[in-house]
């Protein structure tokens, strides 16, 4: 049916041009089509009277005009009825696209009484209402009568709005200023109100309370003829054009704060936790590489542990005995190699290692773990070029063990260690080469003071400037020779001491520690080492083979010393000698050299060329301080 939108009336008043005895409303009872082509059935609510005596009914006031077969009920007639536009409960709208349960049929529909006098609204019927079950036939939808509704036709069968849930009274107050959502509905102008409203939108209508008793309202008692209360909760404020509340009610603030603390907490511990794992996974890639990085095999770790009597035996075992010697003096400077003696601080060496130092130099030894410590000379020998000096106040020293060089066979391996060109802890291995080479070295100075005469160890291990005065050492790690001297390639044929700038080429040569032993002893006892002598002056011009002695004395020196050793064995001005124990020497070096491997008082055989007829003679060498 199609109910008009009316206005202008005040409470109690009849309209303009409705006839008497006009029913105020639909009948009681009335029934309606829904929208979905079931019948409902609607009543309307009769407010509950006040408390008290039953007086006389009052006369309904007749209407002033005739009645009007045209017009709009209640006032007139009934007249053509039209179904009438949707409606629905006044809750809260829901968020867009919310489904609605659909709206009670039958008997199940309450009836609820009007709140009261509005301003054009159709004042309540006064006699008694019928309370039991609706009469069959058209019902009309009862529907608040201060709700605005279209005047625009709608049809019958236009699907029914379904109602919202029910919502909780305590919710706040929707603003009555929003307009209700509809984003996606066309518009058709709205008769009477003055602007444009969504086509088929349902007006949202709010339900009238229902008292269950004496109820006073806001200007007086509930009744049918005075004020009626006002709407409680949230309907107190109710606009039907509002907005919706797009998520729902709101929840008071502390229930969101508590709900809200475990989620942070949560998100906090996730982040915490995703951190670690992506800097552990970029831990990974950074040591390890990518997932497909090239990965080349390699074998494994082999164990820390060597054969004795192999190289890296043999250097673990010697290597903590050796030093290294820095020496700085006025004129020069220079680095060397020596070995530790004993555990009182002595320190073996060559000659012109330490001879830089002079009387007033400085002398710092290091050793192989990095200690550092000054030194002192103890004594030095020029003639076997050998040198000891002393460290002070260091503890835990490792001497070496002192071999036998007369046992030393040819192709025997040894390992040489030292500080080739101040690299220090260098080790380098090779094999004897030869024994007994008669070498020279020194005579810079030019008086033959500064010349050494060693029957060398010769070997191929590398031996370069810095290596002078570190040890030789056997198979066994026992020292066998002090690395004194190198052949180097540019030297023209002569010897030069580790000392001097060159490189190796496979020729070394060192001090055998039978003869070094003994003079070390020497210079660490008296600070002077003896040397074996004949008694005899050589010529070093012969050029022929063997080592003549001189006819005409020198210096005022006859060429063999009355009483001397030489003497004593029959040596004469002008012999050659040629042999030495039975080996053959061929020059006056060779001689002195084959002399010094001895200790003063051995006893030599010599082979002497007399007149062109050999001869063979004992001799007891003898001892000299000097040289």
């Amino acid at each position: 049916m199609t109910l008009g939108r009316v206005t202008g009336a005040a409470p109690g008043e009849p309209l303009p041009g409705a006839p008497e005895g006009t029913p105020d409303g639909p009948p009681s009872g009335a029934r309606r089509e829904t929208q979905d082509g079931t019948a409902a059935t609607t009543e309307t609510p009769t407010p509950a009277p006040a408390p008290g005596p039953p007086g006389p009914t009052p006369q309904r006031q007749q209407p002033l005009h005739a009645e009007d077969p045209y017009g709009t009920p209640p006032y007139g007639g009934p007249g053509p009825w039209a179904p009438a536009p949707p409606v629905q409960r006044p809750v809260a709208t829901p968020a867009h696209g919310t489904a609605f349960p659909p709206p009670a049929t039958g008997p199940q529909a309450a009836a609820a009484p009007a709140t009261g006098p509005q301003t054009g609204a159709v004042p309540p019927p006064t006699g008694p209402q019928p309370t039991g079950a609706p009469a069959p036939g058209p019902q009309p939808t009862t529907v608040p009568q201060s709700t605005p509704l279209a005047s625009t036709p709608r049809p019958a069968t236009a699907p029914a709005a379904p109602a919202p849930q029910a919502a909780p009274d305590d919710l706040p107050p929707t603003p009555d200023t929003a307009p209700q959502d509809t984003a996606d509905a066309p518009f058709v102008p709205h008769p009477g109100d003055g602007g444009p409203r969504p086509a088929g939108a349902a007006p949202c209508v709010p339900p009238p309370p229902v008292f269950a008793g004496p109820a006073t309202g806001e200007h007086g008692p509930a009744g049918g003829q005075g004020p009626h209360p006002a709407p409680h909760g949230a309907w107190q404020q109710y606009d039907p054009w509002t907005a919706p509340l797009q998520a729902g009610p709101l929840a008071p603030a502390s229930r969101d704060r508590r709900r809200r603390g475990p989620l942070v907490a949560g998100a906090v511990a996730l982040a915490l936790f995703a951190g670690g794992i992506g800097g552990g996974i970029g831990a990974y890639v950074e040591r390890y590489g990518g997932i497909n990085d090239i990965r080349l095999p390699q074998s494994a770790a082999d164990g820390a542990g060597r054969r004795p009597d192999s190289v890296a035996g043999i250097a673990q075992r010697a290597l903590p005995g050796v030093v290294t010697i820095h020496v700085r003096g006025s004129a020069e400077q220079g680095t060397g190699t020596g070995f530790v003696l004993d555990r009182q601080g002595h320190i073996l060496t060559n000659n012109h290692v330490v001879q830089p130092a002079g009387s007033g130099g400085e002398i710092s030894v290091t050793f192989s773990g990095g200690q550092t410590a000054k030194a002192r000379v103890v004594g030095q020998d020029g003639g076997y070029d050998l040198a000891v000096i002393q460290v002070e106040g260091v503890t835990g020293l490792r001497p070496l063990t002192l071999g036998n060089s007369d046992s030393v066979q040819v192709g025997d391996p040894v390992v040489a260690i030292g500080a080739p060109f101040d690299l220090a802890n260098t080790v380098t291995s090779g094999i004897i080469s030869a024994k007994q080479r008669p070498i020279t070295a020194g005579g810079e100075k030019g008086d033959g003071s500064d010349v050494s005469y060693v029957d060398a160890l010769q070997t191929d291990a590398p031996i370069n400037p810095g290596n002078s005065g570190g040890p030789l050492v056997d198979a066994r790690a026992r020292v066998i020779g002090i690395n004194s001297a190198i052949r180097a390639a540019d030297s023209a044929g002569g010897l030069e001491g580790g000392g001097s700038q060159g490189g190796s080429i496979g020729l070394g040569f060192a001090i055998p520690i039978n003869q070094a032993k003994r003079v070390a002893e020497e210079l660490i006892n008296t600070g002077r080492a003896t040397h074996p002598v004949i008694g005899v002056t050589l010529e070093m011009e012969y050029t022929g083979d063997g080592a003549r002695v001189g006819e005409r004395s020198k210096g005022g020196k006859p060429p063999v010393l009355p009483d001397g050793p030489g003497a004593k064995a029959g040596i004469k001005p002008g012999d050659v000698i040629t042999k030495v124990d039975g080996a053959a020497v061929h020059s006056g070096e060779e001689l002195i050299v084959k002399i010094r491997s001895h200790r003063p008082g051995d006893t030599l055989v010599l082979t002497l060329l007399r007149g062109g007829k050999d001869r063979t003679v004992r001799l007891s060498l003898g001892s000299s301080s000097t040289g």
